[in-house]
């Protein structure tokens, strides 16, 4: 049995279970914990996962071949056809370069992009694969100076017909992507140094150009929903392409390291590239699981790339008031002002101008929509696949020389896919443990301390209240319930009384120290104690005091009846005036039997009590049969007294 300084100590026990149960339910220390990882601060896990990210990225490059380079330039054609080819992969690191932690809860970093080439993956693609391609160096020259004045024109088309320049040339895919000589580029950066300050020109070269680019990032120390996404790129909330908030804000976008945590369902979120000139809105379309993680998969929504045609709000994407058709986005002024457009690839939900001079082009859904799979809780991405085009975008150039069957064209290039495949395993463990694992282990821990405190401060209470209550069994004796009188000495001696006294014990056998409720060491438990003796006393108390009594008074009440019959002859004999069963009192008797009032306390005992009226039965001439059945009559008294007594 538990002392009390034992049920004490449980009871506090197991408050304090229940107090730490309440304490997670209402405080969520898992989510304080992963806050405070979440926050980008130096030394932290999370940052040096950002700082150099532990995912394999991937740019996949696709390049139009013209196939009938020779037949559209003599005029033979009047469309030119091309092919994709593809993929031409490289792996892209990925590593911010932290200069310094700021006040405001922001940091200064300066990306960097490095291509590496992955022939491995390129599907049998080399960069040394010769092509037909878009000579842009011609072109987007030509589209410069064809608005231009004669003079400006006549220079340009002796150089061209100097270096006998073609709009279309073949190359091989690493010239076209990472740049290739020319003298038309030559003769740029040197006589044009404000607008051309390389000699080389690539697409891919161009678009990975971070040379001079910094940005402010949140570290999530004011709101950990926002750590890792872009504050100011080159020192501003805004593109300097373009006029309005709507079209130039880059403000709280990702890089697609990490986006915005803490997700809703209909939350949307902001993409940033540099090779996309422009923020780019991600919505919601989809539920799934991605490496083991709850994921929202995201998407541009139809009509991001209108230029105010379907949204009004998008007019701010027309470029020194002109509008590309539906599709196209102008970005001149991010690619040195050459007339690159993006679009999504091939034309996939562009307007239908186009397709007007160009066939090859299949767009379709499942190859060219961009799609990015987010874990909501961290913001994480799980897979991504960001996929643009790059175009030129050609205007009248009727006046120079060898271009004129390009004017007013929309000639597609090439289109990539920036793509993360999935986490690596390291990381797809560490973040397993971090969103699967532990807020299992928190809601289970809520569970079992308050079941464990719960059971104890009940089991405490219950005990506690019997020991209370029954403090004194050890010395407690048997208490018996008495049915009778409580007779004198000398009554109970004397032989001659008809009905003794009947003294029932409460638990229905003589108290007992062999019982091992009265032995200390073989005592049973306390809980088994109370309970079986709390049965035994109201069961028996119930059934000895009604079932007894009851059965007593159908045997006196029978004897009664026959003892009567015997007293009627008896009365006859009598004189009629000397009335023997009248009390001295004058309280009526019934046949020589007196009635005795009774109560139901536990001092009195109901009975029934012969009176000895002064009538001498001996002398009365009973025939033998009667007196035999007198006899018969005291014996069967004594059986039932004998009986109730059992």
């Amino acid at each position: 049995m538990f002392t009390f300084n034992r049920l004490f100590l449980l009871l506090m026990l197991g408050f304090f279970a229940l107090g730490a149960a309440c304490f997670i339910f209402l405080a969520h220390p898992y989510d304080f914990l992963f806050n405070q990882k979440v926050v980008l601060q130096d030394g932290g896990e999370i940052l040096e996962m950002w700082r150099t990210p532990e995912v394999e990225l991937f740019c996949r490059v696709y390049l139009f071949n013209v196939t009938n380079a020779e037949e559209y330039m003599a005029g033979i054609d009047d469309k030119i056809k091309v092919k994709e080819v593809g993929p031409y992969v490289y792996k892209e690191g990925f590593r911010h370069e932290i200069t310094k932690f700021n006040d405001n809860g922001t940091m200064s970093v300066i990306p960097h992009h490095p291509l590496t080439w992955m022939g491995n993956m390129s599907e049998g693609h080399k960069e040394n694969d010769i092509l037909f391609l878009p000579h842009i160096a011609l072109l987007s020259i030509a589209n410069v100076v064809a608005p231009k004045g004669f003079v400006t024109r006549f220079g340009l088309n002796n150089i061209i017909t100097l270096t006998n320049s073609q709009p279309l040339v073949k190359m091989t895919a690493r010239e076209f992507m990472m740049g290739y000589e020319s003298k038309l580029m030559t003769l740029g950066s040197t006589f044009l140094p404000g607008w051309i300050n390389f000699d080389k020109l690539g697409l891919i070269d161009r678009m990975y150009d971070f040379s001079g680019d910094y940005e402010t990032v949140f570290t999530g120390v004011h709101d950990v929903r926002y750590s890792g996404l872009i504050d100011t790129y080159r020192g501003s909330t805004d593109l300097p392409q373009w006029e309005g908030k709507h079209c130039s804000n880059v403000q709280n976008a990702s890089d697609a390291t990490k986006f915005k945590g803490g997700l809703g369902k209909n939350d949307t979120l902001l993409f940033f590239r540099k090779s996309m000139c422009r923020s780019g809105i991600l919505i919601p379309v989809e539920e799934g699981v991605k490496s083991g993680l709850n994921a929202y998969k995201y998407t541009y929504p139809e009509n991001m790339l209108d230029n105010g045609q379907y949204i009004k709000e998008n007019k701010c994407f027309c470029r020194k008031g002109k509008c590309l058709p539906a599709g196209l986005i102008d970005v001149t002024d991010c690619y040195y002002g050459f007339p690159i457009a993006l679009s999504y690839p091939h034309f996939y939900k562009g307007d239908d101008i186009l397709f007007s001079k160009v066939e090859g082009l299949t767009p379709n859904k499942e190859e060219h929509e961009t799609s990015f799979w987010i874990e909501p809780t961290s913001g994480l991405p799980l897979e991504v696949s960001s996929k643009m085009q790059i175009n030129l975008a050609l205007e009248d150039l009727s006046t120079i020389h060898n271009v004129d069957r390009f004017s007013n064209m929309y000639l597609p290039m090439l289109w990539f896919d920036i793509k993360l495949y999935s986490l690596t395993p390291s990381l797809e463990r560490r973040f397993n443990l971090y969103l699967n694992i532990l807020p299992v282990v928190e809601r289970a821990a809520m569970y079992v301390l308050f079941g464990i405190g719960t059971c104890l401060i009940f089991a405490t209470i219950y005990n506690l209240t019997f020991k209370i209550m029954f403090k004194s069994v050890n010395n407690r004796t048997t208490r018996n319930i008495v049915i009778g009188n409580q007779f004198s000495s000398n009554e109970k001696k004397n032989n001659n009384t008809i009905y003794s006294p009947c003294e029932t014990p409460l638990n229905g056998v003589d108290s007992d120290s062999s019982d091992t409720q009265f032995d200390p060491e073989r005592r049973p438990s306390l809980l088994k104690v109370h309970g079986d003796r709390l049965k035994e006393l109201s069961s028996k108390l119930s059934d000895k005091m009604y079932d007894s009594v009851g059965t007593v008074k159908d045997i006196v009440m029978g004897e009664l009846t026959h003892v009567k019959n015997i007293f009627d002859r008896k009365s006859s004999l009598r004189n009629d005036a000397n009335d023997p069963y009248k009390s001295d009192s004058g309280e009526e008797m019934i046949q020589g039997y007196k009635t005795i009032k009774q109560s139901d306390s536990d001092d009195d005992c109901k009975y029934l009590e012969v009176i000895d009226d002064g009538s001498e039965f001996d002398t009365i001439d009973f025939d033998t049969n009667n007196s035999k059945r007198l006899k018969d009559l005291e014996r069967r008294d004594k059986e039932t007294i004998l009986h109730i007594k059992e």
